[in-house]
C-alpha cells in the first residue's frame, strides 16, 4: 500500500525542515511525499530544495491559500491512501504511518482512519500544553460537534476521488466542511487508532487564539451549511479551544 502524505507550506523557514524529516525517517517503506509551497520569500524554498532529492514531488508557486495548496497535492497524489503533515507539526514517532497502513490492511472496508495527537509549546522546550484524544468513532459524536484532528486523518484516494476536495468557498476552517462532508453526509467507514500520531506546535496556523476564532465563526456557517444544529456544535468547540489557549 503506497501512502502520500502531502505537506503544504507558505513561508515557514522555521519549522518546514523538521516536518520534513519527521516525514523522512518514518520507517514504513512506500511514502510519497508531496511538497506544496505557496512561493515562500523567507527562506523556506531553501530548506526545500536541501531535501529535494527525498521528495517525490515539490511545487513552488502562487496559490489561493492553505485549501488551495491542499487541493492541488490532492490532485497530484497516486498513493492509495493520503494524509498531511502541516508545515508546523510532526509525526509523534517513526511508526505512526506504519499503524495507519497496518490498520487499513486489516479490513478492506475501511474508508478513513483517524488518531490522537499532542499540542506543545512552540519553543526548544516543546512543553506539552495538552491533548487531543480521538475516541471510538460515532455519527452521534459527529452531529454534536466532534471532529476528529485534522492532521491525524488519513482517507483512501478512491474515497477522495468520489467525494471531491477542499471547498474554497470557505476560507479559514475548510477542513471542517470537508470532514463533514465525509463523515456526515457521506457516512464513510471510519477506525480510530488509539496511538498519538502528530505533534502540534501552538502558534502555527491552527493553533493561534486569533486564528481559532475566525474558525469558528466560520464553523458556526459550516454547520449550518450542513443543516446540524450549529449552536450546539460551536458552543462545544468554542469550549474545548478556549480550554485549549488558557491552560497554555
Amino acid at each position: 500500500m503506497r501512502i502520500s502524505i502531502i505537506t503544504v507550506c507558505y513561508n515557514r523557514k522555521a519549522t518546514i525542515g523538521k516536518a520534513i524529516q519527521s516525514v523522512l525517517s518514518q520507517n514504513y517503506h512506500d511514502i510519497e511525499y508531496i511538497i506544496i509551497d505557496g512561493n515562500s520569500k523567507d527562506g523556506t524554498q531553501d530548506v526545500i530544495e536541501s531535501y529535494k532529492d527525498r521528495i517525490s514531488q515539490y511545487i513552488s508557486e502562487p496559490d489561493k491559500g492553505m485549501y488551495d495548496a491542499i487541493n492541488k497535492g490532492l490532485k497530484l497524489a497516486t498513493g492509495d491512501v493520503i494524509g498531511l503533515m502541516h508545515s508546523d507539526d510532526e509525526f509523534y514517532d517513526t511508526k505512526a504511518i506504519s499503524r495507519i497502513a497496518a490498520r487499513f490492511n486489516t479490513d478492506s472496508s475501511i474508508e478513513g482512519i483517524y488518531g490522537d495527537g499532542v499540542y506543545v509549546t512552540n519553543d526548544q522546550d516543546e512543553r506539552l500544553v495538552r491533548d487531543r484524544i480521538g475516541g471510538v468513532f460515532s455519527l452521534k459524536k459527529v452531529k454534536g460537534g466532534w471532529l476528529p484532528l485534522h492532521p491525524t486523518v488519513y482517507l483512501k484516494k478512491s474515497v477522495i476521488d468520489k467525494h471531491g476536495l477542499y471547498n474554497l468557498d470557505f476560507k479559514i476552517a475548510s477542513d471542517t466542511e470537508f470532514l463533514l462532508r465525509y463523515l456526515y453526509k457521506y457516512k464513510i467507514k471510519m477506525s480510530y487508532i488509539d496511538k498519538y500520531i502528530v505533534k502540534m506546535r501552538m502558534g502555527g496556523m491552527s493553533t493561534s487564539f486569533k486564528t481559532a476564532l475566525e474558525v469558528l465563526n466560520e464553523d458556526y456557517k459550516i454547520y449550518k451549511y450542513h443543516g446540524l444544529t450549529a449552536v450546539q456544535a460551536v458552543f462545544l468547540k468554542k469550549s474545548i479551544a478556549l480550554k485549549q489557549y488558557i491552560v497554555h
